[in-house]
């Protein structure tokens, strides 16, 4: 890893970052959770708050379900090549907020890039398991406290309608009513059906929860779950769903480590807003070139 941050030090410093901050952006390709809480080993408390806001355009392992479902269902031809293009559209549009903040909110040049890179040495099994063992319970305390807060909230959405009253039914819950309620938002990007926005909304406590409340409401099986969306979406406008849920919001989980490590909730809420507004202006901007090239 230090050898790898010393070589993307460059490139990273034409957005107005050093070499370290690859390293967290590298993980959020796995976790967002993880790759933030790493950023406090940054020496610039400016590169810190800057890679936070850049992290989550690296579309985290949460996501692949949605694409996996979305791309066998629409793109079954070119599942690989769709897929690959979500991830590479992350990572640009990562780039150009860099060099957009580094211009606004962040100027200024980034720390000097001093790191030791340490000999290759195998490590020993005790010092492995040590370091899974912190690194785990870290995170269980971090973000499964918040994670099960949130799975309790949506439950109780889910399982209660306007009236209070416990309902099997998840199209007359709250969570339908609050779907409903603001699907219209989504209809200049192509899927104004409120099912969409009520997954999305449970895709802010696990973004793979959007799979399966979209099953539940449709009432398909996750094996039949294809066929349904077919009722629900064009391929154009699957493909914006994906680029939307590729960029809206992170996680519940992640958004409270935003909170732990940036210790602001002005902060927190930007990220929120700015990274919803640019899921939103990104798949209006496609949706709309979609219709004038088909």
């Amino acid at each position: 890893m230090a050898r790898i941050a010393f070589v993307m030090d460059k490139p990273l410093r034409k957005i107005g970052l050093s070499g370290r901050s690859f390293v967290p952006m590298l993980m959020g390709f796995g976790c967002t959770v993880p790759a933030i809480m790493s950023t406090r080993t940054l020496a610039s408390e400016r590169d810190k708050k800057m890679t936070i806001l850049l992290t989550p355009f690296m579309s985290c392992g949460a996501k692949i379900p949605i694409y996996a479902m979305f791309t066998a269902a629409f793109f079954p031809k070119h599942q690989a090549l769709v897929m690959i293009t979500i991830y590479v559209l992350g990572i640009v549009l990562g780039i150009i907020s860099g060099f957009i903040m580094k211009k606004t909110i962040f100027k200024g040049a980034p720390v000097p890039f001093v790191m030791e890179l340490p000999n290759y040495r195998f490590p020993s099994i005790k010092s492995v398991l040590l370091l899974m063992w912190e690194k785990a319970k870290d995170f269980l305390q971090r973000a499964f406290t918040v994670i099960f807060v949130a799975t309790v909230i949506i439950w109780f959405l889910q399982s209660f309608d306007m009236r209070l009253n416990y309902t099997a039914d998840g199209t007359v819950s709250i969570l339908a009513s609050i779907g409903r309620l603001i699907s219209g938002v989504f209809i200049p990007l192509g899927f104004s059906d409120w099912r969409i926005s009520t997954a999305l909304i449970t895709g802010f406590t696990a973004k793979e929860a959007v799979i399966s409340t979209l099953a539940v409401l449709t009432g398909a099986g996750i094996s039949e779950l294809g066929s349904a969306l077919h009722s629900m979406f064009s391929p154009l406008s699957a493909f914006c769903f994906l680029v939307f849920t590729l960029l809206y919001t992170p996680c519940v989980a992640a958004v409270a480590t935003v909170k732990r490590e940036l210790g602001s909730v002005k902060g927190t809420v930007f990220i929120i807003l700015y990274q919803t507004a640019i899921a939103w202006f990104a798949a209006f901007c496609i949706y709309r070139i979609g219709l004038l090239l088909v």
